[in-house]
């Protein structure tokens, strides 16, 4: 596949101005705000029940052998105000005590129906920071994945953690190892001081530095820094020596989202002052810089927000062709099944996209009653699973063969997506997207608006933003 460079250069403000506005980010198709609180939960138990009476081999031949895990942890013990992760803010001890209890019942119920046989190749630890736990709490939590899944001691797994390096402990990375994970995702957002008082996240250089250090001691695979761009009080000198810092650091992932401001949404944003957040032809100018500085370090942007080094497992996926995107962002496609633990978490399993309880309450009732704690879902249809190949194969690889398709009765790719074309089109014209020979690929100067040529294909998209009921998404610029 041959990879796009994208430079910094002049910013065209009428483009910014023509495609600034709010959208997806892809980590799903249909996205979340499609899923509904009257999904019948019974038939989905029914389908899982039977896909996990199926013997390995024809579990094996649909490509469901394996499975991926996802344990959310709601847990922190400080708020960074920009967050719009599903937490809980907390300092007392022993906290997270009835929320483990809950966690083993749910971890029950789950290896109950999807089987303990199926070999878990991908697992994930998020949150809130799932660093807020304790060593022993820590300890148990695996202990309880590893008596109920068939978890893996092969070298090519992939099991992660996302750190807080204000709330790893002495030795953490060290126990970290010894749980079995083989790579370690850590929080940085921004370097700069002032940037980082403004989002409530103090955390120097030095307690980074010796961080990495002991990830590298350790030979963990994979060590991972998360950025965002749009923060309160970043500009190109701000975002430079973040970025001189990041790269001497040299982690091998880097992913640099977008900031979205929703403070009608997420009540902590609103202690951020709107007028210091960088104007949309402003971050689109972040954006550029930081794909021109982290390339010419070295690194390949593989994606809406990623950044890998050259010889790292998600930019030989993207070589391959088996690179996907999730809600954990991009990652090697190692198993189709995904299994969401814990408060808020989504699975995607077979035709169904679920999600668990998204308060605590509702998540211990659910589980008090012996049931799953699901309340709401989706169930994906023929047209969903087309649409969804399009959006992930242009945000994953940057283009589409339309040949691929898996086009109903066998029709015509620009036929089923007739009403689609005008959109296309246009795209094309302004330079964002070239048409040929049966192929969709994203230009170099369509890289920052990537969620706006995926929002084309997206049918649930309706209704108009400016209606009562609409989703309320991030702005894609």
């Amino acid at each position: 596949m041959e990879r796009l460079v994208t430079r910094p250069g002049q910013i065209d403000q009428a483009l910014v101005n023509k495609y600034s506005g709010n959208g997806p980010r892809y980590t799903s198709y249909p996205t979340a705000p499609q899923f509904s609180e009257e999904f019948a939960v019974d038939p989905y138990i029914a389908d899982q029940t039977a896909t996990r009476l199926r013997d390995v081999d024809s579990l094996r031949a649909a490509g469901r052998d394996a499975l991926s895990i996802y344990v959310h942890v709601p847990f922190c013990r400080d708020i960074c105000y920009y967050c719009a992760c599903n937490k809980v803010i907390t300092r007392k001890p022993g906290a997270a005590r009835r929320y483990l209890d809950a966690l083993r019942q749910e971890i029950e119920l789950q290896a109950q129906l999807h089987g303990d046989h199926r070999p878990v190749r991908q697992m994930h630890w998020g949150g809130g920071s799932p660093t807020y736990l304790d060593q022993a709490e820590m300890t148990e939590l695996m202990h309880e994945l590893a008596s109920n899944f068939s978890l893996l001691d092969k070298g090519y797994r992939e099991y992660s953690i996302e750190l807080d390096p204000r709330t790893v402990a002495e030795g953490g990375i060290a126990l970290l190892k010894g749980l079995g994970f083989n790579r370690v995702s850590l929080g940085i957002q921004d370097f700069d001081p002032l940037v980082q008082k403004s989002v409530n996240r103090i955390q120097p250089l030095g307690m980074v530095r010796k961080l990495v250090e002991q990830v590298r001691h350790f030979g963990f695979r994979s060590m991972s820094f998360d950025l965002i761009y749009g923060l309160p009080h970043q500009d190109r000198f701000t975002m430079e020596a973040t970025l001189d810092k990041v790269i001497a650091l040299r982690p091998d992932r880097i992913a640099c989202y977008n900031y979205a401001h929703l403070p009608e949404r997420f009540s902590s944003q609103r202690a951020i002052d709107r007028l210091s957040l960088p104007t949309a032809a402003e971050k689109l100018a972040l954006q550029e810089q930081i794909a021109g500085q982290l390339q010419t370090a070295g690194y390949l942007h593989i994606g809406l927000d990623h950044y890998v080094l050259p010889d790292d497992d998600l930019a030989i996926a993207q070589q391959r062709g088996d690179l996907q995107r999730n809600f954990q962002g991009y990652s090697v496609s190692m198993a189709q099944d995904l299994v969401g633990l814990g408060v808020s978490s989504i699975s995607q399993v077979g035709d169904y996209y679920v999600q668990n309880a998204r308060t605590l309450d509702d998540y211990y009732a659910l589980l008090a009653q012996g049931q799953l704690p699901v309340q709401r879902g989706y169930q994906i249809s023929t047209e969903d699973k087309l649409r969804r190949h399009v959006i992930m194969a242009l945000i994953c690889n940057l283009q589409l063969d339309t040949s691929e398709c898996k086009i109903p009765d066998e029709g015509d790719f620009w036929q089923h997506f007739a009403s689609e074309t005008v959109q296309l089109r246009q795209l094309q014209s302004d330079g964002l997207l070239e048409i040929d020979a049966g192929m969709l690929r994203v230009t170099e100067r369509g890289r920052p608006f990537l969620r706006n040529i995926c929002m084309v294909f997206d049918q649930h998209l309706a209704p108009s933003p400016g209606a009562a009921n609409a989703p309320r998404y991030s702005a894609t610029v």
